[in-house]
C-alpha cells in the first residue's frame, strides 16, 4: 500500500512538473504574440503619421505648382486606397491581407516620391518654408517606417523560430499558434519611379 502511495505521489509530482513546463512555454508564445502586435501597433502608428502629413504637403505644393494636378491626384487616391486598408493584429497570420497591405504601401511610396521629383522643377517652392519643414517631417517618417518595419520582422522572426523549435512546437500546435508574416518588399521596390515632364 505505501508503494502505491509513494508511487502516486511521483507520477502526481511529475505530472506537476510537465504543467507548469507547458505553462511556461505558453506563456513564452503568447508574450513573443503580443510582441509582435505591438511591434505591427508601432508601424501602422507611422504609417498614420505618414498619412496625416500628406494633406499638408499636397496642399503646400499645389499652391506652387497648378499644373502638375495629375500628380497631386495620384498621390491623393494612393493616400485613399493606403487608408482604406486596415491590418488587424489578428490578420497577420494572413500572408495574402499581408501582401494587399504592402501594395497599398508601396503605390503611397511610389506617388509621394513622383511628387518630391515634380518638386525639383519649382525653385521657390523648394525655399517656402511651410514645404521645407513638411518634406523634413515626410522623410523623417520614412525612415520611421524603415526601422518600424524591420523592428517588426524581428519580432516575427522571434515568434516564428519559438513556434518552430523543439519543444515549443508541441504547445503550440496544441495551443493554436499560428506563424506571422513578414513585412516585404514588394516586387518592384528596386525599381526606381518614371517622372515624365
Amino acid at each position: 500500500m505505501r508503494g502505491l502511495v509513494i508511487g502516486l505521489v511521483v507520477v502526481g509530482v511529475l505530472l506537476a512538473l510537465v504543467g507548469v513546463w507547458v505553462v511556461g512555454i505558453n506563456n513564452q508564445l503568447v508574450t513573443s504574440e503580443q510582441n509582435v502586435n505591438e511591434k505591427w501597433a508601432q508601424v501602422q502608428n507611422v504609417y498614420q503619421r505618414r498619412t496625416d502629413l500628406i494633406p499638408n504637403l499636397v496642399e503646400t505644393v499645389k499652391g506652387f505648382a497648378a499644373q502638375e494636378r495629375a500628380v497631386l491626384e495620384g498621390v491623393t487616391r494612393a493616400r485613399a486606397s493606403a487608408t482604406s486598408i486596415q491590418l488587424t493584429p489578428e490578420a497577420l497570420n494572413d500572408p495574402q491581407a499581408m501582401q494587399k497591405f504592402q501594395a497599398a504601401q508601396a503605390q503611397l511610396s511610389g506617388a509621394l516620391s513622383r511628387l518630391m521629383l515634380t518638386v525639383e522643377r519649382y525653385p521657390e517652392l523648394k525655399s517656402n518654408q511651410n514645404f521645407l519643414q513638411l518634406q523634413s517631417q515626410l522623410e523623417g517618417t520614412e525612415n520611421r517606417i524603415t526601422v518600424e518595419r524591420q523592428r517588426f520582422n524581428t519580432a516575427v522572426r522571434e515568434y516564428n523560430t519559438q513556434l518552430k523549435l523543439f519543444p515549443g512546437s508541441m504547445v503550440a500546435r496544441v495551443a493554436g499558434f499560428q506563424p506571422k508574416s513578414f513585412f516585404e518588399a514588394t516586387p518592384d521596390a528596386a525599381t526606381p519611379p518614371k517622372v515624365k515632364f
